[in-house]
């Protein structure tokens, strides 16, 4: 298993995250967590590089995230097109 990079002050973060997840996150983590679809293992709000996941698998190599309507904000929109970007580059695919 390959160790993917990230920034270390995201820790702290990440970890917050997941004691306040929306309403939206919890649904679907309480249907991908415990490996209950096809024996995926999925991490929850996982640091890679310079972001926070909502959804990592490291097999397959998969990113799941949830947009709420301030993805919608043109800022945003490239705000998270880097984030695919960055993501494809390390060979992740992003799923919204």
């Amino acid at each position: 298993m390959t160790i993917l990079p990230y920034n270390e002050n995201l820790k702290f973060y990440s970890r917050q995250l997941r004691s306040q997840m929306t309403d939206c996150e919890n649904l679907l983590w309480q249907k991908i967590r415990r490996k209950q679809i096809l024996d995926v293992q999925f991490y929850r709000q996982k640091p890679i590089g310079c972001y926070i996941i909502d959804f990592y698998s490291n097999f397959p190599k998969m990113a799941i995230e949830l947009d709420g309507s301030q993805h919608f904000q043109a800022e945003q929109r490239a705000k998270d097109i880097n984030r695919d970007l960055y993501l494809n580059s390390i060979g992740i695919k992003t799923l919204r």
